[in-house]
């Protein structure tokens, strides 16, 4: 049987902690920075959680 291939689109977006949940950085930081304020774009630097609707979908993607 040959190996389980990743889903690579998924795998360059989300990572795995410790824990086994996954990682993900938050949108709207990459273009038309001007009008958000400095508050706004600091706060879309950190990463989030994936909520568990979408964590078992990306069970599949990333085995």
């Amino acid at each position: 049987m040959p190996k389980m291939k990743s889903h690579r689109g998924a795998a360059k977006r989300f990572k795995k902690t410790g824990t086994g949940k996954f990682s993900r950085m938050k949108s709207g930081k990459s273009h038309i920075l001007t009008k958000k304020n400095r508050k706004r774009k600091r706060r879309l630097r950190k990463d989030t959680i994936v909520s568990a609707s979408d964590e078992k979908r990306l069970q599949l993607l990333l085995p």
